[in-house]
C-alpha cells in the first residue's frame, strides 16, 4: 500500500468527505516534497510504515500511530528548536476537519511531541513510533552515511564550526540513553549497530 492510499485509509474512518481528504493529502506530500528536504521526506515516512507493518499486532492504536507519522515532520524547519510542537499543533487543526475524535487527536499530538526528546514512555504506541522515527540509526554502514549526508544538506545553512559541535551533541545524547530503541522488536534487530554507526560518524566529525 503506497502513502497515498495508507492516508486515505486512515482518513476514511472519520469522514467521507473526499475533497477534505485529498487537500490534507496534497499538503502532506507538498510539505515532505519541499527541496529543502534530503532526508525528512517522504521515503522516510514510507520506511517508517514498513518497520511498523512487521509490529502492527503489538500496537494499540494503529491508525492513531499512522497520523502520527504523517504529521510528525510535517513541520521541518532547521533553523528552529520548535519543528515538534509546529507539527503537532498542525496536526490538530488538521485532524478536527476530519471530525477525528478529541481523545485520539489528544494522542496523536502527544505521540508527535515525543519526537522531540525521544525518551522512553509509558505508553507503547509511543516507543513503537519512536523506534520506527530512528531505524536509520541502525541500518548498514553505507545507508547511515548517505543518512548523515543528506542531515548535513539539510543543515547547509549552518557552517562546519557550527553544525559539528550541535550534531556531536545530538548523537551523545543518543548515546548516554539507557537504549537508544525502547521496544524490545527494534532493539534486538538495531541497537547494537546502531551505537557503532553513532560511534563511527563522531569519530568522523
Amino acid at each position: 500500500m503506497n502513502l497515498k492510499e495508507r492516508f486515505i485509509q486512515n482518513c476514511l474512518q472519520f469522514s467521507n468527505d473526499q475533497d477534505i481528504i485529498d487537500d490534507l493529502w496534497t499538503e502532506i506530500e507538498t510539505k515532505y516534497s519541499q527541496k529543502s528536504r534530503y532526508y525528512h521526506n517522504l521515503e522516510h515516512l514510507e520506511i517508517m510504515f514498513s518497520e511498523l507493518e512487521s509490529v502492527k499486532n503489538k500496537i494499540q492504536n494503529f491508525t492513531e500511530v499512522s497520523f502520527s507519522v504523517f504529521y510528525h515532520d510535517i513541520i521541518y524547519d532547521a533553523t528552529s528548536k520548535l519543528n515538534e510542537e509546529k507539527s503537532a499543533e498542525f496536526s490538530e487543526i488538521r485532524l478536527k476537519k476530519l471530525n477525528v475524535n478529541s481523545e485520539s487527536i489528544e494522542k496523536i499530538s502527544q505521540q508527535i511531541l515525543a519526537t522531540k526528546s525521544h525518551l522512553k514512555s509509558d505508553v507503547n504506541d509511543i516507543n513503537y513510533l519512536l523506534d520506527a522515527d530512528l531505524v536509520i540509526l541502525g541500518k548498514d554502514l553505507e545507508t547511515y552515511i548517505d543518512y548523515t549526508e543528506k542531515i548535513r544538506k539539510e543543515y547547509a545553512i549552518y557552517p562546519d564550526l557550527l553544525y559539528k559541535p550541535g550534531r556531536r551533541k545530538v548523537l551523545k545524547h543518543f548515546l548516554e540513553l539507557e537504549n537508544i530503541f525502547k521496544t524490545e522488536d527494534f532493539r534486538e534487530k538495531y541497537e547494537v549497530r546502531a551505537r557503532g554507526n553513532i560511534l563511527f560518524e563522531i569519530e568522523r566529525l
